[in-house]
């Protein structure tokens, strides 16, 4: 697929610091497209579902808003699906998030406060590093150990710990990225984490390029 036609979409489904990451895709080559339109869903050739706050009021505006089952149209396609921090929270099955709300459950499994009793800072904000687990192919030509941008309360606990791409260390360790696959996800801000988090975005862009 030529530069000129890697159109992606950013779900906007009310939530979130949207123009940091259609700035970013732009800089890196895409034409995006910031929208709640089933229609360009369908037609994207990269889907990516940012997202700060709470799992509950994101599946609740998903669920207003008509989106879900385009998401899930779009993921068993096979096209490229990038989640960020919240984007990628809503992809298990559930959270402990105001009681118990259920997700996408596109992957299994859970998310959880980080513990109370371990005298930590919650939310987890700031740089923080990445242990590689899995090379996955959004992690290519990034450093072990390298550091990236976090703000977050809550990670996720894949049942499945072979989809697990990178941990990070906060008090315990926790799944930091994860790859499944044409799903990749991240926990941290490759918007907002500089020039490995632009490298970040640019291998997206080459797993859409490959992928059409």
């Amino acid at each position: 697929m030529s530069k000129e036609n890697l159109k992606v979409v950013v779900v906007d489904y009310g939530m979130g610091n949207l123009l940091n990451v259609e700035k970013a895709l732009e800089k890196v080559g895409f034409k995006v497209e910031v929208t709640s339109s089933n229609l360009s869903i369908k037609k994207a050739t990269g889907l990516v579902l940012p997202g700060v706050g709470s799992f509950k009021d994101c599946m609740i505006n998903l669920k207003r808003m008509g989106l879900i089952d385009s998401i899930y149209r779009f993921i068993e396609s096979g096209r490229p699906f990038l989640g960020i921090c919240l984007g990628m929270q809503v992809l298990f099955t559930m959270s402990e998030e105001f009681g118990h709300t259920r997700g996408l459950d596109v992957l299994k499994g859970k998310v959880v406060h980080f513990p109370e009793d371990l005298g930590l800072k919650i939310p987890h904000m700031g740089w923080n590093s990445i242990k590689i687990k899995k090379r996955a192919p959004h992690l290519k030509g990034i450093p072990d150990n390298s550091y990236f941008y976090f703000v977050h309360s809550y990670y996720v606990v894949p049942e499945d710990e072979d989809i697990i791409a990178t941990t990070t260390e906060y008090g315990e360790e926790f799944s930091s990225s994860v790859w499944k696959d044409n799903i990749f996800a991240c926990q941290f801000h490759p918007e907002k984490s500089q020039k490995l988090g632009i490298n970040i975005l640019k291998n997206f862009k080459d797993i859409v390029e490959n992928a059409g």
